[in-house]
């Protein structure tokens, strides 16, 4: 029973609706507009932007505040004081692993991480210069036809098993996207590896140079990108992936769903976005003009990855980031090179600016992440592919979340705007 009451007045009728007000552990509270269907309304709410679209225990984003929770434990110590694997476990099962449960979660990881070897010719039929979240989206739709063995959702050991695998064979996966694309050839996984050196060892090993070993400075620096993306509350993809799982998809189909919609420009390319904007500044001489266009409200130029949608105050994410980005620059010896030089020079303007103070225009997650995979010489096409593989963890326990909660299937309403019903007029009598 809800504690609370809200009563809605409809216009041309006698009747009062009252709808629960429910309060969640933090956060805003929330109507219950489910009985609205009942007299006769609906409410008409654009992107959900005031839409709960479900009840969930996994992650909490206070924007205001610039918090962002995982199960409850702030990202900030999680990022410093965990592993990816760590914070996998825990979105997964709710609560921080012990020392066994967490060699025996990372052990079942490790043990999935090759791929079927007919899945591997699979990539034969892309074109070399396919997008690789094209080739990431169709070939994670695809291992529902040679996994087929953990499709039952509702079987908790095949949901368990599909949500190994996907974990799993994701950095694979992805890195087969990029060794396609470049025309290299594929590196098997080293389950001796951690997540992250693992994903860069197939990114960028050799079968020439088989003991070379992935630079742990860049290893940490990929651990914690994907510890910081791994969710987001309900943001467009996951999403997705909720409403494609409600008709009771299967999860490998879910989770190319939710890759689909994290490719679109305006959800997962941010980090792109930005790397675009610093290659289109170019040099450092250039840079009080594009300070000058993005003040200037009639200019279309944005600068990207300064502020946040959600983060009205700072992004909790971007501290560690910051940390990470000025490792990987002295690790690489690359922070004179002109664009490091341009980003790291728009970072202390954005810093100490007063305009971008005053609006609260601080370097976002996204410029951070950008200028990191930049330097460890990762394309901008293979941006977005390492934001879905952060994110699968994230999508597979909101999906199990989803499944356990017996979730109807997704159903939204529209306000209806088109023709109202008419005759059909045969051709030869229309104007």
């Amino acid at each position: 029973m809800a504690d609370k009451v809200a009563k809605l007045q409809i216009p041309h009728s006698s009747d009062t609706i009252e709808l629960p007000i429910y309060s969640g552990t933090a956060g805003q509270d929330v109507i219950d507009i489910q009985a609205l269907g009942k007299h006769g309304v609906f409410t008409y709410d654009p992107g959900f932007m005031s839409t709960a679209s479900c009840k969930s225990k996994i992650t909490y984003i206070d924007g205001d505040q610039g918090i962002l929770l995982y199960r409850g434990y702030p990202i900030e110590q999680l990022a410093e004081k965990s592993d990816f694997l760590e914070v996998a476990y825990l979105l997964l099962n709710g609560e921080l692993p012990n020392a066994k449960q967490k060699a025996d979660f990372d052990e079942r990881i490790m043990n999935h991480t090759l791929i079927h070897d007919q899945l591997v010719r699979f990539f034969q039929g892309f074109r070399r210069d396919a997008h690789p979240m094209a080739i990431l989206c169709g070939v994670t739709g695809a291992l529902s036809a040679f996994y087929h063995d953990s499709l039952d959702i509702n079987n908790p050991q095949h949901r368990e098993i599909a949500s190994l695998r996907l974990i799993a064979k994701m950095p694979t996966i992805a890195a087969m996207c990029y060794r396609y694309n470049m025309g290299f050839p594929f590196m098997y996984p080293r389950n001796s590896m951690s997540y992250a050196e693992n994903f860069l060892h197939m990114m960028f090993g050799m079968p020439t140079t088989p003991d070379k070993t992935p630079d742990p400075v860049l290893v940490r620096a990929m651990d914690r990108i994907l510890t910081l993306h791994a969710d987001h509350e309900q943001n467009a993809s996951t999403s997705t992936v909720r409403l494609a799982g409600s008709s009771g998809a299967n999860p490998f189909a879910c989770i190319a769903a939710g890759i689909a919609s994290l490719w679109g420009p305006a959800h997962g390319g941010a980090n792109e976005a930005c790397l675009n904007m610093l290659m289109e500044i170019g040099t450092e001489d250039r840079i009080p003009e594009f300070i000058a266009r993005a003040k200037d409200k009639n200019d279309s130029f944005r600068l990207m990855g300064f502020g946040h949608r959600v983060y009205k105050n700072f992004d909790p994410r971007a501290k560690i980031m910051r940390e990470s980005a000025h490792e990987v620059l002295a690790a690489l010896g690359c922070a004179d090179e002109p664009l490091m030089k341009v980003a790291m020079r728009l970072e202390k303007i954005a810093l100490e600016d007063e305009y971008f103070v005053s609006k609260k225009l601080y370097p976002n997650v996204d410029f951070y992440s950008g200028i990191i995979l930049k330097a460890m010489g990762i394309p901008t096409s293979m941006f977005t592919v390492i934001f879905a593989l952060a994110r699968t963890v994230g999508w597979i326990s909101q999906w199990n979340e989803m499944i356990g909660d017996e979730q109807r299937i997704g159903r939204p309403r529209q306000l209806y705007i088109g023709a109202a019903q008419r005759d059909l007029v045969p051709m030869d009598k229309r104007a």
